[in-house]
């Protein structure tokens, strides 16, 4: 196997992007070209907290997801997908688990992400019609803009027409990737692989058959 020559050096950067309260590195040609490594095999992401920062994949592994917190009872049928957790408290759980002086800037985005409460309608005869599941989960990683504060991307699981499902993700911007499910039993297991999967950026889901924008 060939001596990867960069190797100790680009764990230096890494080390040095993980002490810095900024992610920040040096500006010399050497650091530089180093971070350009470590950019395009996706072991460091642009900050999401810190302008000209950077955070590592590694240091994100240890970050939690945040998905409706009943997602288990669900996927062992002992509820229904009605039942799940509303998307408002798993935004909270988010904001909570972040640092406070970013709390407020993630808190902008609720309206986005969260979106507003799903209000039920009922029909003159009686019967109950309900807006499509549009189920929020948040996990670490980055994308082609950084992710929400606190290094988050953040996605649904949701109910389209004639059974089908879709679970896509985004990043703070127009970055986003797809993936088609025939069933909710698919989009659940591809949930679960995603979460799994975490950190990551949003390009690598491709191998998992995502689509990007």
């Amino acid at each position: 196997m060939p001596h990867d020559v960069h190797a100790e050096f680009d764990h230096t950067v890494l080390d040095m992007i993980e002490h810095s309260p900024i992610g920040a590195v040096p500006r010399t040609l050497t650091h530089q070209d180093a971070l350009k490594r470590l950019l395009s095999t996706q072991q460091a992401y642009a900050s999401a907290d810190h302008k000209d920062g950077f955070v590592t994949a590694r240091s994100l592994a240890k970050e939690p997801s945040f998905y409706a917190s009943n997602l288990d009872a669900l996927i062992a049928g002992q509820i229904t997908t009605d039942d799940l957790e509303s998307n408002a408290l798993i935004f909270d759980r988010y904001v909570q688990s972040i640092a406070l002086d970013h709390r407020s800037r993630a808190e902008s985005k609720r309206l986005t992400v969260a979106g507003k409460p799903a209000h039920h309608r009922s029909k003159h005869d009686g019967a109950v019609v309900h807006d499509p599941v549009h189920s929020l989960f948040l996990v670490p990683g980055g994308g082609t803009h950084p992710g929400l504060p606190g290094n988050y991307l953040y996605g649904f699981v949701h109910e389209m027409n004639a059974g089908a499902w879709t679970v896509h993700l985004h990043d703070s911007d127009d970055g986003a990737a797809t993936f088609a499910a025939p069933n909710l039993p698919d989009a659940l297991e591809k949930l679960q692989e995603v979460i799994a999967s975490a950190p990551f950026h949003l390009s690598e889901l491709e191998a998992l058959g995502f689509v990007g924008n």
